[in-house]
């Protein structure tokens, strides 16, 4: 099957390299998937009367009134808590952007995990999965 010699350790090489290539992306995923767990997106909103975190999925984990609050409608306080909530979810995003970058760098499942990301924590508020 084969002509040579050489060509049979050429192909060989080149297995052992695509397997050597193989086990490394795992493993920045993995390192990758582990440190995206422990990240959590935190904003403040500019009266700083309202502070959200949000963990790696987005959902709200804290969330701090100030007693200012009090002097202020209810559907005021309301959309500041959405508002600083979706702000929490950018600065995860930012993180999330900046951890893959720095993992897997000009590696092409950057951009696809960053999109899966933005999509499930900035959806855009005209569509149908928003209003769910």
């Amino acid at each position: 099957m084969w002509a040579d010699d050489a060509a049979l350790d050429a192909a060989e090489r080149r297995l052992d390299e695509w397997e050597t290539s193989l086990a490394e992306r795992a493993e920045r995923a993995k390192t990758l998937s582990a440190a995206m767990r422990g990240l959590t997106g935190t904003a403040r909103n500019p009266d700083r009367t309202v502070d959200v975190t949000v963990d790696s999925a987005g959902l709200l984990i804290d969330l701090r009134l100030d007693e200012r609050i009090r002097q202020q409608p209810a559907a005021h306080t309301a959309r500041q808590i959405l508002e600083t909530t979706t702000a929490a979810r950018a600065d995860l995003l930012r993180q999330v952007s900046d951890a893959a970058t720095q993992s897997s760098g000009d590696d092409p499942s950057v951009q696809a995990i960053i999109d899966s990301y933005r999509s499930r924590l900035l959806p855009d508020q005209g569509s149908n999965d928003a209003r769910r």
